[in-house]
């Protein structure tokens, strides 16, 4: 399993044999069912997770009840509730396995460890925050500046592995808009 995540790093960064030994070391493999909750709300965030395969997403409730979906990760990505995990914070977000997954996880602890032992770890850290806070910050313009049938086709053109895996009512809530408007949508585009 860890061969995934080495991949994805050495597409950036040139590991040591005795790095891939701390990467194998520190992460620890997982299987988990469709519908697991594997981060609860009102908890610190245990772990950081890589997705190797299945898709997971981060949720809330919103005041009325209603789950309100902000982050959707398909493999290979990290997901977690970023800022709670490496502030060591209560979290206000739910991490749910959408479909079965298989993924690694570390904890904040061996992370730490782990990029203090690892310059290129230590670097590798650091460009996915960076990436993460790109992605955050485009998210929150997107939502903004499009419409929800420019989000959807953005969605279809960029990541259309989540369109065939993920619930239709996630989608919706991800993209901002109700399961009808996405209906509504999905029917347009099909005439």
């Amino acid at each position: 399993m860890h061969e995934h995540l080495l991949k994805l790093i050495s597409e950036n960064i040139t590991l040591s044999d005795h790095d891939q030994v701390l990467c194998k070391q520190y992460f620890e493999p997982v299987v988990l069912p469709k519908n697991k909750i594997i981060e609860e709300e009102g908890k610190i965030p245990r772990y950081l997770y890589f997705i190797v395969s299945g898709f997971v997403r981060l949720f809330h409730y919103n005041e009325n009840g209603d789950e309100v979906t902000t982050h959707i990760n398909c493999p290979p990505g990290f997901i977690t509730s970023y800022a709670h995990f490496i502030n060591t914070t209560v979290s206000g977000e739910n991490l749910e396995c959408i479909t079965d997954c298989t993924l690694l996880r570390i904890t904040k602890a061996d992370l730490d460890i782990l990029t203090k032992e690892s310059v290129k770890f230590k670097d590798f850290s650091i460009m996915v925050f960076q990436q993460s806070l790109t992605y955050n910050e485009n998210r929150s313009k997107e939502l903004a500046t499009l419409s929800a049938e420019q989000r959807y086709r953005k969605l279809i053109n960029e990541h259309a592995e989540i369109i065939h895996n993920v619930p239709l009512q996630y989608i919706a809530s991800f993209l901002g808009m109700n399961s009808k408007s996405l209906s509504r949508i999905r029917k347009q585009l099909i005439k």
